[in-house]
């Protein structure tokens, strides 16, 4: 066995999986051991936890109809080890989505009631709520894949647990993002535009499932997806480095592992960094904690470039991986940040009304995937060249884009906890001040989210040009000839599925909310009292709506992603699917960041004239239905497509196992 020093190189991986867990553990102890005073916000908490129980056991039993009859499928084509390690990369998927959630659910409501004291610790009590969801994805999977590895000593069966987490990552996305767009437009449409009440106001019927959503979309659906891509690059890291071992020894095996433990430490000593900042802003504290994990990160790839390949341009590799990741906020604030040019231009055109909004964001939309891809395919070509033309710097370019990531959906979880809180407390009937203080925190979650989405894209577009590679290396093609009319219509089919799947999720994400409406509407004609406060609605109606209809409606756009490559792959053969996915990856690759951008300028455009507290106004309502617009584009469309573009990867690689080729 490999050692460093006198420790075995896997053990290493093996332990900081561990000590991540660990950690989340601990913090999710002390979330559940705390009590809440207020017997109200108490009461709205329970009616979220429930909807956010129901919602998951259903999908769970939902998926649970669909995942035997894979297991099978691969156990008949792929033999019994895929198939037992597609089951582990199905169940370690959805047991880390459980545990954040969980936690998401219990630190909303602590977070409402640790406003009321101070605004600072309800600030850090929503950042380790959400720390719980980071250490959790990342400690499972880097722990499990440790584990398969060890008993395997083959890359190629854990293909199957990256099928496996990108199968739950599409349906937890989709399902979670249709039921939380939906609910979300219904209670706009009725409550903020029809009935001029506030976001949260508990005389809405569609509250508490927008509530819900937050959760089960943003917070769920975003941890399965980051779950997936570090899952995805550590196999795929893997399987290129079969290819490298003569060059560097056994021992670049286990370079996938040991970087991407420096980025799960970096992650910790980051999030925990923010604590011991006084008297910084939310938001500038999450800039300097984000400060200190990439210099960490980047100073523990040298480490590990230097001692464990002794190849600098390895480390160049690794850095330009970390600075994609940094570019890809720096577009997103650009184009999407509340007080960016764009924003600021998207508020003025709504006091022209809606139709020029939306025009102003989708032209400022448009043009935002270009500095992204520009970066990437930058970082790409450098770290190719630099290397002498080697496959394992992309590898390394892939992974520093990882890195992050245990920070970045910390990041990303505290969101939709800031955003429960907020309507938490509001729902509540608490003063103020204290919705105020947990708004600025929502404002800068919200911001967080936003990139979260760009990094989660940047990461998953280098992620796909990995797997494509790979699938080349694996299937020994070459060359794609374009001027061959064959291959150019792979390829053009290819750009066409996500135009489909993005047709498919917004049109479910928009029947769904057309029955939300209907039933909103209903519920204000009929239960008489509710807008004076003396009747309550029935909340359970909506979430019983949303629910079914999400996860009825996210079963087309995942089987067409699963059946479309395998049929070409199977039929056509490798070449085929090779063309095919170069289609579908570069179509993703800029129809994403559109989504992810203009749904979030929509989102803070909005927020932006509701600071001018202009709530009511006939530009507030204008920037209200933009933002229903917006909405299944950012938190349906654009993530669904990133889980599409990785999925669509592992399947080919599949098909090209069962083809019967090998990298060994």
């Amino acid at each position: 066995m490999l050692l460093l020093g006198n420790i075995p190189l896997i053990l290493i991986s093996i332990l900081t999986g561990l000590f991540s867990i660990l950690i989340a553990s601990y913090l999710l102890l002390n979330l559940r051991k705390t009590k809440i005073r207020s017997s109200k916000m108490s009461e709205i908490a329970g009616y979220i936890a429930i909807g956010v129980k129901t919602y998951l056991s259903r999908q769970i039993k939902t998926i649970l109809l669909v995942a035997p009859f894979i297991a099978i499928v691969i156990y008949f084509s792929l033999g019994p080890w895929v198939a037992l390690t597609f089951i582990f990369g199905f169940f370690t998927s959805l047991i880390t989505i459980f545990l954040g959630m969980s936690a998401a659910v219990k630190a909303n409501v602590k977070t409402a009631e640790d406003a009321i004291k101070s605004p600072k610790k309800a600030f850090h009590t929503a950042l380790f709520g959400g720390s719980i969801m980071g250490f959790s994805i990342t400690g499972f999977s880097i722990l499990v894949l440790s584990i398969l590895y060890i008993i395997f000593k083959n890359p190629e069966p854990l293909v199957g647990f990256g099928f496996g987490a990108s199968l739950a990552a599409l349906f937890a996305q989709i399902g979670g993002g249709i039921y939380t767009k939906s609910a979300d437009i219904g209670a706009d449409i009725v409550g903020k535009i029809e009935k001029n009440i506030p976001e949260d106001d508990p005389r809405n019927p569609a509250v508490i499932a927008d509530l819900v959503g937050d959760n089960v979309g943003d917070c769920a659906g975003r941890g399965s997806d980051l779950f997936e891509s570090f899952s995805d690059d550590i196999i795929t890291g893997l399987l290129v480095s079969l290819v490298f071992l003569q060059k560097y020894g056994p021992k670049v095996l286990f370079f996938p592992f040991l970087l991407q433990s420096v980025g799960l430490i970096s992650s910790v000593i980051g999030i925990f960094s923010i604590k011991i900042l006084k008297n910084k802003k939310p938001e500038s504290s999450f800039n300097i904690g984000m400060i200190i994990t990439t210099i960490i990160a980047v100073m523990g790839s040298f480490l590990i470039a230097k001692y464990l390949l002794n190849d600098f341009s390895i480390f160049i590799a690794i850095s330009l991986g970390i600075l994609v990741t940094l570019v890809s906020s720096f577009v997103t604030k650009y184009y999407a940040g509340t007080n960016s040019k764009a924003v600021k231009k998207i508020a003025d055109a709504s006091k022209r009304g809606v139709s020029l909004n939306i025009i102003t964001g989708i032209s400022y939309g448009l043009m935002s995937p270009l500095a992204s891809i520009l970066m990437i395919a930058i970082a790409v070509s450098v770290a190719f060249i630099y290397s002498g033309f080697s496959l394992l710097a992309i590898v390394a370019v892939n992974i520093g884009t990882d890195l992050l990531i245990g920070y970045i959906m910390t990041a990303d979880a505290f969101g939709p906890i800031t955003d429960n809180a907020s309507g938490i407390a509001e729902m509540a009937g608490e003063s103020k001040k204290v919705v105020r203080s947990l708004s600025c925190l929502d404002s800068v979650g919200n911001t967080m989210k936003a990139i979260t989405k760009s990094y989660a894209m940047s990461s998953g577009t280098v992620t796909s040009f990995v797997l494509i590679l790979t699938f080349f290396a694996v299937v020994g093609l070459k060359t794609i000839d374009v001027s061959n009319p064959f291959y150019l219509a792979f390829i053009l089919l290819g750009i066409s599925l996500p135009y489909l799947i993005s047709s498919l999720v917004i049109g479910s994400t928009a029947k769904t909310a057309l029955k939300v409406v209907d039933e909103v509407r209903r519920q204000f004609k009929t239960i008489k009292g509710i807008m004076s406060g003396k009747a309550k609605p029935d909340y359970a109606a909506c979430i019983d709506i949303t629910t079914k209809n999400s996860l009825r409606e996210m079963f087309l756009p995942g089987i067409i992603s699963i059946v479309v490559p395998v049929f070409v792959g199977v039929i056509f053969g490798p070449w085929a699917l090779g063309s095919l996915l170069i289609g579908a990856v570069a179509g993703t690759a800029l129809l994403g960041p559109f989504f992810n951008n203009t749904g979030t300028a929509f989102d803070n455009a909005k927020k932006l004239i509701e600071k001018k507290q202009n709530n009511g106004s006939f530009e507030h309502q204008a920037a209200v239905e933009a933002d229903t617009v917006g909405d299944p584009l950012k938190d349906v469309a654009g993530p669904s497509l990133l889980i599409f573009m990785k999925l669509i990867g592992m399947v080919s690689l599949l098909i090209a196992m069962m083809l019967h080729f090998s990298l060994l």
